[in-house]
């Protein structure tokens, strides 16, 4: 399937941001605006659909947190049975031993972290290395992980690395760097390098609302997800997670099916770096009949400014606590009101007051049906899967 520009890009303005003025927000893509869980899902397959095509011995996909995990996870479920799928992280991870610590120089938190404990026998059975993120610019991020993989890690020389993404604006002079660092280039959509900052110059925006101040009482249901969610944090086989997912989602559809009513908006929403598995229920809710259509996306650490006028993509936002760390600001960008919202997390609720920010905000915008579903991940069970 092709993309066009009108399909999967809009521009927004970063709230107090001077590295990068601008944010490129994909409409499909399920993540900081709400989109349909099933075509986003689509989108992604067609990425790796297209590298699997290409480079079909890769056996590593890396994707970026932390908005290209589900990105990441979808594209390598493209690959063979013994592919690896595993992400970047800013989660603290206390079993991780090596750490692989470079930096994504734009962004609002600029230390991305990549766990190194099985990297060297990944990479001695992969041609190819598959890098994951949802839009290329200056590709300054990828190039520091190259550059990093290749100093501690000898079985990175020689290595093609591929650097895909949904949306490509790598100027010939960015071009010609990632030739220079053995770094090939791919996406679904090219775009010319324009000057987006000029497009956004004159946009007035303003701070999403801060939720984190009220007392918490909305309420929430909460419940676990039996044997909870892998761990793509520390790298596991690509297919056994999407199976999971899958699994965990039929588990939920089968315990709440009974609670749709019909023609009723469904809201599923997935937590920072944790989005593919509310992704993968959503898609479930739809397929079984049980809603439709059945619209995902998750919270953000990514402050992008609210505006009214017309056309702009984030027209409110929350302001909220992390699920993840108490001290953490994340946020969620055009609510609305849904007859059912089903969180799917993986936090282990470290910050429960982040729950109930969450809870309000959704609650202020009519949404009365909260149920939670805890999948707290396992950081060990790797070596049980490679």
């Amino acid at each position: 399937m092709q993309y066009t520009v009108e399909q999967i890009l809009r521009l927004a303005k970063r709230y107090n941001n001077t590295k990068r003025l601008y944010s490129l927000v994909n409409p499909i893509q399920g993540k900081h605006v709400p989109s349909r869980a099933s075509e986003a899902l689509e989108m992604m397959r067609c990425l790796g659909e297209k590298l699997a095509a290409r480079y079909p011995a890769a056996r590593l996909v890396i994707g970026f947190a932390e908005t290209a995990t589900a990105i990441g996870a979808a594209v390598a479920d493209c690959f063979g049975e013994d592919c690896v799928y595993i992400h970047t992280t800013r989660e603290k991870i206390e079993q991780v031993s090596l750490w692989v610590n470079f930096l994504e120089e734009h962004s609002h938190a600029t230390d991305q972290n990549l766990c190194g404990d099985f990297l060297s026998q990944w990479l001695e059975r992969t041609p190819q290395v598959i890098i994951i993120d949802d839009e290329l610019s200056t590709g300054k991020t990828v190039i520091n992980m190259v550059n990093q993989l290749r100093r501690q890690f000898p079985q990175a020389q020689g290595k093609t690395m591929v650097a895909a993404s949904l949306i490509n604006r790598l100027s010939e002079e960015n071009l010609s760097r990632f030739a220079q660092a053995g770094i090939v280039s791919e996406c679904l959509l090219k775009l010319s390098d324009e000057d987006y900052t000029k497009r956004v110059a004159d946009y007035e925006i303003e701070e999403a609302e801060d939720f984190r101040q009220y007392a918490g009482t909305a309420a929430v249901e909460r419940r676990r997800i039996p044997g909870g969610l892998p761990n793509p944090r520390t790298g596991l086989l690509a297919r056994e997670y999407t199976r999971k997912c899958e699994e965990a989602a039929a588990q939920i559809c089968s315990a709440i099916g009974h609670r749709f009513a019909e023609n009723e908006k469904v809201l599923v929403l997935g937590t920072e770096e944790c989005m593919y598995p509310a992704l993968i229920l959503g898609r479930a809710i739809e397929k079984q009949g049980l809603a439709s259509p059945v619209i995902s996306y998750a919270t953000t650490r990514s402050p992008i400014g609210i505006c009214s006028q017309k056309g702009y993509p984030v027209q409110n936002g929350a302001k909220l606590g992390s699920l993840y760390e108490e001290e953490r600001i994340t946020y969620l960008y055009n609510l609305d009101q849904y007859g059912q919202v089903i969180i799917v997390s993986d936090s282990g609720e470290k910050n429960p007051q982040g729950l109930k920010n969450l809870a309000e905000a959704l609650n202020h915008y009519g949404c009365k049906n909260l149920l939670y579903w805890e999948g707290k991940s396992s950081a060990g069970e790797v070596e049980n899967h490679v």
